[in-house]
């Protein structure tokens, strides 16, 4: 059996690697310009290289499409036409709508259609991570040959029957997990400080959110782009997460204790009763993990960027533990740091004491305030260019942080996983 992969970036380079470590056939293709260096990395790996995509379409009994959501389409459209008879056919992007879109527009009748979504970046080998497999159109037969060399990656395999299904839980566990530490990383950028050198940013949780911050932004701003703005469902996601925001964010600055006090509290009552099995981070572990200096201080923190996630899940009628079938690493973190605050009572009393009283970091929810607006509004506006350059301009920030942070975020990720 031949596997072919179109689109040999450093997803479809983690695929076909792993596909020819397993002893299967396997060829690729790229753009004209990257032959040479690709064939130089692969070809050693029994890995073969072809002119382009429709070569590869012609000869593979399984055809993967490793591109960019957004140019999905335009790809499938060129090198659909030429898909082997009986082939079958997979996407590997994070949002379905567009790539079954594309593949009902221009690929051959008789082809099957079995789509996948690996939920981890290139950073992680595949083993043990979680991966969908969605059976679109297709065969028994074609199905379980398909699931056969899927198990080749060693990952947890997930059946989902709709792709719907998975595009609403990935608008939630990875376009708003992602804008909300944008968001982050843009306050911070505009407020002309690295967190790791503001006392109100010390602490276990502070911790993971800098280093998933860190993380996000290391990787292309085109992964997270397409993820936000092609998902049909992200949007309204993303804007019920501004909405929570603000909400909580007026009454702040109105001191408006009572009201702000409750809503918190319906939240808590909603995502943590005491009957649910929690994730418990481990704090010692998250303290550990620490850009700062030691032996400064803590200052309170608000926790706005936490409290609002807690709403719109409330506000939503989302159960985040639900979703964790669809779980990446970001959102575990971020679901098990807004669990670990609202389930901590002495911090949570912090959180909200600090929210409507503390004007020491007053500005600071001012800078969050205005970046949850530019990223929603953004979105919303299906600014695709937009996003990008908002995007690279707060990895520029923390360029120099950028590598150090993912490989501390993956490290930190892995002692917690253990710790479970």
């Amino acid at each position: 059996m031949l596997i072919g992969i179109i689109g040999l970036g450093d997803m479809g380079k983690l695929y076909a690697k792993r596909f020819a470590k397993a002893g299967y056939q396997v060829c690729g293709s790229d753009l004209p310009e990257f032959y040479e260096k690709l064939d130089e990395e692969l070809s050693p790996l029994g890995i073969e290289l072809m002119v382009d995509g429709s070569a590869v379409s012609r000869k593979s009994d399984i055809i993967i499409y490793a591109v960019e959501a957004e140019k999905i389409a335009e790809v499938v459209q060129r090198y659909g036409s030429a898909t082997k008879y009986g082939a079958i056919v997979a996407g590997q992007t994070s949002v379905k709508h567009p790539e079954i879109a594309a593949f009902e527009a221009h690929l051959p009748k008789d082809v099957n259609i079995v789509t996948c979504h690996s939920l981890h970046g290139p950073g992680f080998d595949t083993k043990d991570q979680t991966l969908i497999v969605i059976p679109y159109r297709c065969n028994a037969e074609a199905y379980m040959r398909m699931v056969d060399v899927l198990t080749a990656l060693e990952s947890d395999l997930v059946e989902m029957s709709d792709y719907h299904t998975h595009d609403k839980i990935v608008a939630d566990t990875q376009a708003v997990t992602h804008m909300g530490f944008e968001s982050m990383g843009t306050a911070w950028k505009s407020a002309g400080f690295f967190p790791w050198e503001n006392a109100s940013y010390f602490g276990g949780i502070d911790n993971v959110k800098i280093l998933t911050m860190l993380r996000i932004f290391s990787y292309k701003a085109h992964i997270y782009a397409g993820l936000a703005i092609l998902n049909p469902y992200a949007r309204q996601q993303i804007k019920s997460y501004a909405q929570s925001e603000s909400d909580l964010f007026k009454m702040m600055i109105t001191e408006n204790e009572k009201d702000f006090r409750e809503r918190i509290m319906r939240a808590k009552s909603f995502l943590f009763p005491d009957t649910k099995q929690f994730l418990l981070l481990d704090n010692e572990i998250m303290q550990e993990f620490s850009l700062s200096g030691s032996g400064i201080p803590r200052s309170p923190n608000s926790h706005l960027s936490l409290l609002s996630m807690a709403d719109a899940w409330y506000q939503l009628g989302i159960n985040p533990y639900d979703n964790l079938i669809c779980q990446t690493p970001p959102f575990r973190l971020r679901l098990g740091i807004v669990e670990y605050l609202f389930r901590n009572e002495e911090l949570l009393e912090e959180s909200i004491e600090a929210a409507i009283y503390n004007k020491q970091i007053r500005t600071d929810d001012l800078e969050f305030h205005s970046a949850v607006r530019e990223w929603s509004s953004i979105i919303g506006y299906g600014d695709m260019n937009g996003y990008k350059h908002h995007f690279n301009d707060a990895k520029l920030f923390f360029e120099d942080r950028l590598e150090h942070g993912r490989l501390q975020s993956a490290e930190l990720i892995s002692r917690l996983n253990r710790s479970y």
